[in-house]
């Protein structure tokens, strides 16, 4: 039985789309051990972990799910591409829907602080040193995001931009083949390299990268809210706020299964 929390943190519709995701259960081959617990469970009670930001230890055990249980799937699911998988397969739909607009992308990135250190992470430039990461998002026009990464927060912004683009998927198009290349990309004055110019333009990508001095910024912010407003929304998952993992691919991990939330609730009903 899925009790009324359960269902709002995982609606049938969206299980509908995790479900063939998962990885099956293996037994052990000495055989024994108690039996698996439920998958629908176990992602729920993580996609409680990222909405609450809850330490795991502090886990409700109304989900039904034990803490060594929940955090053992969650790493396996990390290692298995699962969040990853989902963010792709609900950018399908949304491609499929056409809700995705290819006029531009835009990009931009932001830290967290690391309270735990660990790896992914650096001394912050912009908290007195402190160990941070920083979380870079590339959207389509509208900030749907289409790829989302992580570094340590002492990574120059602009040494992202051509492995997120690069790492745009193949997503399906309303009609048509698939599409991963948009028309323009914005980026503020971080990111002002002729470098970056020539690569986008040898790939057929129109650069639109403000440069420093000389243009303003408030001309800039007719569409970098789009994507400061995305990132507001990843970090608006209370796991996001702050870093508490000790491994960079779980936080990682976390911030895909954000994005693909995040992308879920753009769906049309």
């Amino acid at each position: 039985m899925v009790d009324e929390l359960s269902l709002r943190l995982v609606p049938d519709a969206l299980w509908e789309i995790v479900a063939p995701l998962i990885p099956p259960f293996v037994a052990r081959p000495q055989g024994g051990g108690s039996a698996p617990a439920d998958d629908r469970a176990v992602f729920t009670a993580i996609v409680y972990v990222l909405t609450s930001g809850c330490a795991w230890r502090h886990l409700p055990p109304s989900f039904g799910v034990t803490v060594p249980t929940a955090h053992r799937r969650f790493s396996a699911w990390v290692r298995d591409g699962v969040f990853e998988k989902l963010h792709r397969e609900v950018l399908d739909r949304l491609g499929s829907a056409g809700e995705l607009d290819w006029t531009a992308a835009i990009l931009d990135a932001a830290s967290v602080r690391a309270k735990k250190g660990g790896s992914l992470t650096g001394p912050s430039p912009v908290d007195r040193g402190k160990k941070g990461s920083k979380i870079h998002v590339l959207s389509e026009t509208n900030g749907i995001p289409l790829v989302v990464g992580v570094t340590g927060a002492n990574t120059h912004d602009s040494t992202m931009l051509q492995p997120l683009v690069a790492a745009i998927p193949a997503v399906k198009s309303r009609r048509g083949p698939r599409r991963r290349k948009p028309g323009r990309l914005r980026a503020d004055k971080g990111y002002d390299y002729d470098i970056h110019r020539r690569w986008l333009r040898e790939r057929g990508i129109v650069p639109r990268i403000a440069r420093r001095g000389i243009e303003r910024n408030d001309r800039l912010g007719r569409y970098r809210w789009k994507i400061e407003r995305t990132i507001a929304g990843l970090t608006g998952y209370r796991r996001m706020t702050i870093r508490y993992e000790r491994h960079g691919e779980h936080f990682a991990g976390f911030l895909h299964l954000a994005a693909a939330l995040t992308c879920f609730k753009k769906l049309p009903t």
